[in-house]
């Protein structure tokens, strides 16, 4: 009877404590809304993607971009310059990081020239990239065009990684740049995963080779359905794994040997400030903007024709920084739309990334809800 009185009264003493961590996060929640709401307003531009180019050595099967295989088209380095310029006229260049991105950077011939060029106006930049066509040789050329961080992707073991990315050498080259990447002294580094129903049950493994070839930083991100993704059921995570994605990420930044997150694309609930650092904020249109191979203007490079604001061959970028993008600053629209509208935590989310949009204006994915069918 004694023993049964103190179960009761540790778990009288629980309630309050789980009551306590549901206030703090909700306040914790209010201010980071206000926040986000006035740097909607101020809209300075901290993170510029250029899509330099839509060719590509790999077809990945998850590839939400509009780089097809058979592209051709590169951007002009001199006209993405022009657009840095007008950047210039206005922000500190040191305050403004260009992330180099595409189809594949690494096949343009003239890559070490635009990040020279780039980093001569003062822009710190980085690349994001699948490490295939990356060696010790050309890595140490990028870093004397000032390369100052890199992204590699690596989506699984050799198997799970060669599958989807439609290669046999997929896994060898990109694990031999990450080694590399990792040991560059002074270079931000890291690497991203995006999980889907092969690889998850890996993700331990795949832990454990990061940790062994030196990496410090890992992103992982669930694969949404848009390009060649949409449709393959395979690709998506199933009934209750996008919480054991979340329960992995939490497990792992406890062990401290891995700074994990999930990316930007959601909004978590419960785990929000667990599972990654800080709380979810869409920056799309608030201090990420992108141009993209055919001079268009847009935001997150993940996001496509439905929003785009401007191109340059007819619009000054700054122009269209100030008066556009109000479909990404000013996010109440996405409330007319479920589950949006019913939603207890709405505010909190606003309507998830604004890359799970699509054109007519209907929410691709909502891990909230997900989060909550699985835990019921």
């Amino acid at each position: 009877m004694g023993q049964g009185k103190r179960e009761a009264s540790g778990g009288s003493q629980g309630e309050p404590i789980a009551v306590m961590r549901g206030v703090r996060r909700r306040l914790e929640g209010e201010v980071h809304r206000i926040s986000r709401h006035l740097q909607a307003r101020a809209h300075d531009l901290r993170y510029l993607f250029w899509e330099c180019t839509l060719r590509c050595n790999l077809r990945c099967g998850h590839c939400g971009s509009a780089c097809d295989g058979t592209a051709s088209r590169d951007m002009p380095k001199e006209a993405f310059l022009a657009v840095l310029d007008d950047v210039a006229t206005r922000y500190v260049p040191s305050t403004v990081t260009v992330a180099v991105t595409g189809g594949e950077p690494l096949m343009r011939a003239d890559l070490d020239d635009c990040g020279r060029a780039i980093h001569a106006r003062g822009f710190p930049w980085g690349l994001v990239s699948n490490g295939f066509l990356l060696d010790a040789v050309r890595l140490e050329r990028l870093r004397a065009a000032g390369l100052g961080a890199a992204t590699i992707s690596l989506d699984g073991l050799e198997t799970s990684h060669n599958r989807l990315r439609a290669h046999p050498e997929a896994f060898r080259r990109a694990t031999s740049a990450i080694g590399l990447c990792a040991a560059v002294p002074g270079l931000a580094f890291d690497v991203v995963t995006c999980v889907h129903r092969a690889n998850l049950a890996e993700l331990p493994e795949l832990r454990q080779r990061l940790i062994d070839l030196g990496v410090r930083r890992w992103r992982l991100f669930s694969i949404f359905p848009r390009g060649r993704a949409q449709g393959q059921e395979d690709l998506q995570l199933g009934p209750g794994q996008l919480r054991r994605v979340m329960d992995f990420l939490v497990e792992t930044r406890e062990g401290g040997h891995l700074r994990a997150d999930y990316g930007c694309e959601g909004y978590l609930g419960e785990y929000e400030g667990r599972a990654r650092d800080g709380l979810f904020h869409c920056r799309a249109g608030v201090s990420v903007a992108s141009v993209l191979a055919d001079g268009s203007f847009s935001a997150c490079p993940s996001m496509r024709s439905e929003f785009i604001q401007g191109n340059l061959e007819k619009d000054r970028f700054l122009d269209v920084w100030d008066c556009g993008y109000q479909v990404m600053r000013q996010r109440d629209w996405t409330r007319k739309q479920e589950p949006c509208a019913s939603c207890p935590d709405y505010r909190f989310c606003e309507g998830n990334g604004m890359h799970l949009w699509d054109a007519e204006r209907g929410l691709l994915r909502c891990h909230l809800q997900e989060l909550a069918t699985e835990k019921g």
